[in-house]
């Protein structure tokens, strides 16, 4: 209750505003947005985004808590919810096991060689698929860390920036956010989400589009969750996703470089804010992995079982 005045408490501030957001792991970018509009409309000159949890060395429980009714339908966990939703992108566009474990493998080997990752140990596709069923199609790699931590990040205007002499600000070029809402068993689709929606306001926003992105970091949660994000991004068509994966497009050298800090897979568990954090990276060029000549990074964030979606979009 009250998390962020209490913040405000410890730190010695009396802000003008302060709010937590209701939606989950895609808070950050909807914090980011709010205070983006504050700032735009002169209400607010300096705003402060941040996130921490501790769940590795407190209690994990809320991860494996019912959502709604679903302890009704006989699964409680998020687990079971994204499981039912990876099944269905399967059967209906023959996602394979293997595609899923892409996801996996690229974000430990970009987590591999970041020194800051929670999770450096090498990763193959022979040694995923070798792994037993958690709960299937899902094996242990095919879900977030469990990490506790915390960062924050400063907004301000670009004119403020100039005047505080600020070094290399990255412009926020475009964001956007979209609400599914319902839980999994009351959808009529399970592999399309309100990403699609996200996305296209802030490509619409920046005057951007896919094509314009030189490194996307996307919400990994459960593997099959950046899959279905490429194919709402308009990244690759539709059911495409699993193949768009296996074929390399996500790699460091590939069309799209994706998670290059290793994700929620591997860097951190610690929902969104390390997204963003990476994203900033690339775009000034001090990131562990850095991509070449990286102008543009689009950023994903989302909460409960793919209800929730925020997208964000930096460059120069």
């Amino acid at each position: 209750m009250m998390t962020g005045q209490k913040v405000a408490e410890a730190m010695g501030l009396k802000p003008k505003f302060g709010m937590a957001w209701d939606q989950g792991g895609g808070a950050v970018t909807g914090c980011i947005s709010y205070a983006s509009f504050l700032i735009e409309a002169g209400l607010c000159d300096v705003a402060v985004v941040t996130f921490s949890d501790n769940p590795k060395s407190f209690s994990a429980a809320s991860y494996s808590a019912a959502l709604g009714d679903t302890a009704t339908f006989g699964y409680v966990a998020a687990a079971a919810s994204y499981a039912m939703v990876a099944r269905r992108h399967m059967k209906q566009f023959g996602t394979t096991e293997r595609q899923l474990g892409a996801i996996p493998v690229n974000g430990r080997r970009n987590g591999t060689t970041n020194p800051n990752a929670q999770l450096r140990v090498p990763l193959d596709i022979d040694e995923y698929l070798e792994k037993p069923f958690l709960i299937s199609p899902f094996r242990r790699d095919d879900f977030a860390l469990v990490s506790d931590g915390g960062a924050a990040l400063v907004l301000m205007s670009a004119e403020r920036a100039k005047q505080l002499g600020v070094p290399d600000p990255v412009p926020i070029l475009g964001f956007g956010a979209g609400q599914e809402s319902w839980n999994v068993e009351l959808r009529n689709d399970l592999t399309t989400t309100m990403a699609a929606t996200s996305a296209a306001m802030a490509f619409q926003m920046a005057g951007l589009g896919p094509r314009d992105m030189d490194t996307a970091q996307l919400y990994d949660c459960f593997s099959i969750v950046p899959i279905i994000t490429l194919e709402d991004y308009g990244f690759c068509a539709k059911g495409h996703g699993g193949r768009y994966v296996e074929e390399g497009a996500i790699g460091l050298d590939g069309e799209i470089p994706m998670n290059t800090a290793g994700g929620l897979l591997s860097e951190t568990g610690m929902p969104g804010m390390q997204m963003v954090l990476e994203g900033i990276r690339q775009v000034r060029g001090t990131a562990a992995n850095q991509v070449k000549n990286v102008r543009n990074s689009i950023i994903s964030t989302q909460g409960g079982i793919m209800q929730t979606h925020g997208t964000l979009i930096i460059g120069r």
